[in-house]
């Protein structure tokens, strides 16, 4: 073997060790997410006050009722009358007695400042539990869920800015993800929460 071959077969050694460990943290990642759609990627953003999920169903809708004394369903996915989810949540939500609001949002376009403004000021008014949910729990609930611990509770930018994170589900890719507008929305957003050295 030739010192040309024997470096030659080396780099071919790490490149696919290196591909096969790329491929292993991609697989982690992807039962890690199946994961919390499989559980409803329910979390607590402030105990008693604020909660974040995907879209539950009656069930978890019950249970979440039962556990946190839910007053207040938020559904970022908008009015869809007409739809099993929709109109399903809509129903336990008035047989249960809590209060259900509709914001439709997208995790595909920037919120706007106005849109934002007027958003938390309905949470605020919110009778408190409130839960937050979208589709998936992971893009714009993380954003929302974000939006109000830095303005409602005031929390510090490290811990918002944690609920917009991968371990919610959410992937922030510049280019890659079609979800990047809630980055994106967070860091115009900042200076206006009050983060001024953002």
């Amino acid at each position: 073997m030739t010192i040309h071959t024997f470096h030659k077969s080396r780099r071919s050694g790490t490149l696919r060790r290196f591909g096969l460990t790329i491929l292993v943290v991609l697989l982690l990642v992807g039962v890690y997410l199946a994961t919390l759609q499989f559980i409803g990627n329910f979390h607590t953003v402030i105990t008693g006050e604020l909660y974040r999920s995907g879209q539950p169903s009656a069930a978890a809708i019950e249970d979440y009722s039962r556990r946190y004394g839910l007053r207040t369903i938020v559904n970022l996915r908008g009015a869809k009358p007409g739809k099993p989810w929709y109109d399903n949540e809509v129903a336990t939500a008035r047989r249960l007695g809590i209060t259900h609001i509709d914001f439709a949002m997208s995790s595909r376009r920037e919120l706007k400042q106005a849109e934002a403004a007027r958003l938390l000021a309905m949470l605020e008014s919110a009778p408190k539990p409130i839960l937050i949910h979208c589709e998936a729990g992971a893009d714009r609930t993380s954003l929302v869920s974000a939006l109000y611990l830095a303005h409602a509770a005031k929390a510090d930018e490290e811990s918002a800015e944690g609920q917009i994170s991968l371990f919610f589900g959410h992937i922030g890719l510049p280019l890659l993800s079609p979800t990047y507008a809630i980055d994106r929305t967070w860091e115009k957003l900042e200076p206006w929460l009050g983060f001024k050295d953002s």
